[in-house]
């Protein structure tokens, strides 16, 4: 389900025509685009940081009650 909306997200995202965001073309044009982009990169490897941490507790929680 999430692996789709992945792949849609573009789409939808800059599906939109001809209209221009005067926003991020300013931000294209400063420079501060990559700012931008490096903002959702890290948030979004802390999120897949914290993902993996939880599922390896998860795990060895499960493994625990496993055997006893």
């Amino acid at each position: 389900m999430i692996f789709l909306a992945l792949i849609l997200l573009p789409g939808i995202l800059f599906g939109q025509g001809s209209q221009s965001v005067d926003m991020a073309d300013a931000f294209r044009r400063d420079g501060k685009i990559y700012v931008v982009v490096l903002g959702l990169v890290v948030i979004l490897t802390g999120v897949v940081i914290f993902l993996i941490r939880v599922d390896r507790k998860l795990f060895k929680l499960e493994k625990r009650i496993g055997k006893s």
